[in-house]
């Protein structure tokens, strides 16, 4: 007769304890306001971004957001419409967002992680991926907003890709 040996899984971690050790280890500042919320801010070439990442153990997953500190007035809404179709068409993950509230610019993303098993890989690129795409794109709507041109004066000015090699 044998003896059947089950082992018990071991225990994930939660996805933002992960996310936590990262962002530790860059050195940036952060503040855990709750098991399931992180907010940290990254210093960019622009500005500084604050990211708020949101857990939802009833979704199984992550949510980031950070908001530009720049407001949207009514004059200017349907030329930031306008660049946001043209920035968020270029973008795989994550989108840029006027939100409704305060007028305000923010980029949003979220990932499902079954059971939530994530990695430390997993959350560190989607942090990477953000800071990314805002410094990416903070002046185009710099350009749109403070300068008053046109979304598509904006992308040419601001969106440089370069093509080929020196």
């Amino acid at each position: 007769m044998s003896i059947a040996h089950y082992e018990e899984p071991a225990l994930a971690l939660h996805p933002l304890d992960m996310l936590e050790k990262s962002v530790e280890n860059n050195g940036w500042p952060f503040e855990r306001s709750g098991r399931d919320e992180l907010n940290l801010s990254v210093s960019g070439r622009w500005c500084d971004h604050h990211f708020c990442f949101t857990w939802r153990d009833d979704l199984q997953s992550l949510h980031l957001s950070s908001a530009f500190d720049m407001r949207v007035a009514p004059s200017r809404k349907r030329e930031v419409a306008n660049l946001l179709m043209t920035v968020n068409a270029r973008l795989w993950i994550g989108h840029f967002d006027l939100w409704p509230e305060d007028n305000s610019l923010i980029f949003r993303h979220a990932m499902i992680f079954p059971d939530a098993r994530a990695s430390s890989a997993q959350c560190e690129a989607l942090l990477n991926l953000a800071v990314e795409a805002c410094e990416h794109y903070y002046p185009a709507f710099q350009f749109v907003l403070w300068g008053g041109k046109s979304a598509e004066e904006a992308v040419a000015a601001a969106i440089l890709e370069c093509q080929g090699q020196a």
